[in-house]
């Protein structure tokens, strides 16, 4: 385990766009823990009232580090637009066909929370939608 965070410790600080958007999501008071989300199985965690996202160290293993902070940035954002609790941002972009697997297990309002994420997780901008994303809803 200790060798899987040293190896996540040093590919986030060669990723640059990694180490902005946490950089960024900090700025607006987030706090981004590598380490296992409390939520068995889980790559990536928010947790609104505390504004603590953990990103579970295996990510960088897998390759898929971006792609989880891009999608927990946009939690991030949603929480902004709430307050209370999350709320869909109301975005253009429909999800592509792809990501439907990923969110439509969810129910309800959750889909909706979901399927926003899960679209600017795969955009090849994903990192600066998801900037735009907090600047506007955060700031």
């Amino acid at each position: 385990m200790l060798i899987s965070f040293l190896l996540a410790s040093s590919l986030v600080s060669a990723d640059t766009e990694f180490t902005s958007l946490r950089q960024v999501l900090e700025s607006y008071g987030f706090e981004v823990r590598l380490e296992l989300p409390p939520k068995r199985g889980a790559f990536g965690l928010l947790r609104h009232n505390s504004k603590t996202i953990w990103i579970n160290p295996v990510v960088f293993e897998l390759n898929i580090a971006q792609p989880t902070l891009v999608h927990e940035a946009v939690h991030a954002a949603q929480s902004c637009a709430g307050e209370k609790s999350l709320k869909t941002l109301g975005l253009d972009i429909p999800p592509p066909m792809v990501t439907k697997p990923y969110f439509f297990r969810y129910h309800s309002y959750h889909r909706e929370l979901e399927a926003e994420a899960y679209t600017i997780q795969v955009q090849p901008n994903g990192t600066d939608l998801a900037i735009e994303l907090l600047d506007r809803y955060c700031s």
